[in-house]
């Protein structure tokens, strides 16, 4: 038996707001739209003190925001289904990834409420 203490370990990244270009309507295809994205990334079970303080012992996180930030603001897409989508296949791809949750949500797309969708593949 290990003396090493375990733990389930799982990045989030909250509240991540930037301007996409996103959407079939007219005026969504005509300048960038506000959007919030959220993800979580389980990383499995892992030691709960890594095996020293340097970076390289864990995920670095900048690398899942810089993934959001490129996968968000490559182009345009028609579908907020396909982004979140795309996202997830994306952020899958980062080492020790084992499962991802994503959501997006357009802010500004209807006076009364706000559109979100979520996405999770992977383990959980």
């Amino acid at each position: 038996m290990s003396s090493v203490a375990t733990g389930q370990r799982t990045i989030s990244l909250t509240g991540l707001r930037l301007n996409a270009r996103l959407g079939i309507l007219d005026f969504e295809r005509e300048a960038a739209q506000p959007i919030c994205v959220d993800a979580q990334l389980n990383m499995g079970v892992q030691p709960l003190l890594p095996a020293s303080d340097d970076i390289t012992e864990v995920l670095d996180y900048r690398l899942a925001r810089n993934a959001i930030i490129s996968t968000c603001t490559a182009g345009h897409t028609d579908l907020l289904e396909r982004l979140t989508g795309t996202l997830a296949q994306h952020l899958m791809a980062l080492p020790g990834v084992q499962g991802v949750r994503v959501k997006i949500t357009k802010l500004e797309i209807f006076d009364d409420c706000e559109v979100a969708i979520r996405v999770e593949t992977g383990q959980w």
